[in-house]
């Protein structure tokens, strides 16, 4: 029997949007049947599937929950890995943006940075949206690879943007 993927754990189609609420509502219903407190009395044996089912449904959740290993995991079970670790080849016109936000990011102007940080929000936005076009409307792989290396540096570069702004 084939292992259930992380959308059909949780009774929803594969596809990058994604209703939250229903995926949260379903990882609560699926942790309630399986959470291993709830097995504290029962054989070992049983206690260790729940607990293997707990993982599972965790592990399930987070990738569905963050965009970028959600549209990562479409694009493999497509047949299109992103090769994020093998490939770091990007368009020219990107790299060059990647190199203007750092260096506003790092010239100590506290304006440079904000602006920099908006504008990477604002970039970030348009690739989601090109994803759900590219992969749920059009299943356009080649073009979901691209769109999710370049969600993948985004979200990077606001992680480490926020966290020079503290």
């Amino acid at each position: 029997m084939a292992q259930m993927s992380p959308f059909q754990l949780f009774g929803m189609k594969p596809a990058f949007m994604i209703d939250e609420a229903k995926l949260e509502a379903a990882y609560q219903a699926a942790m309630m049947k399986v959470h291993p407190d709830r097995f504290a009395d029962r054989p070992a044996a049983e206690r260790r599937v729940a607990e293997q089912w707990s993982t599972r449904i965790n592990e399930a959740f987070k990738l569905l929950k963050n965009p970028v290993k959600r549209a990562a995991w479409l694009c493999e079970n497509a047949g299109r890995p992103i090769e994020a670790e093998t490939n770091t080849r990007m368009p020219a016109d990107f790299l060059m943006t990647q190199i203007m936000w750092r260096e506003a990011l790092e010239s100590g102007d506290a304006g440079a940075a904000d602006a920099v940080r908006a504008e990477a929000g604002g970039v970030r936005v348009d690739v989601v949206r090109g994803l759900a076009e590219a992969i749920d409307e059009k299943a356009d792989w080649a073009a979901a690879v691209d769109l999710t290396r370049r969600l993948m540096f985004i979200d990077r570069f606001l992680e480490e943007a926020a966290r020079d702004s503290k």
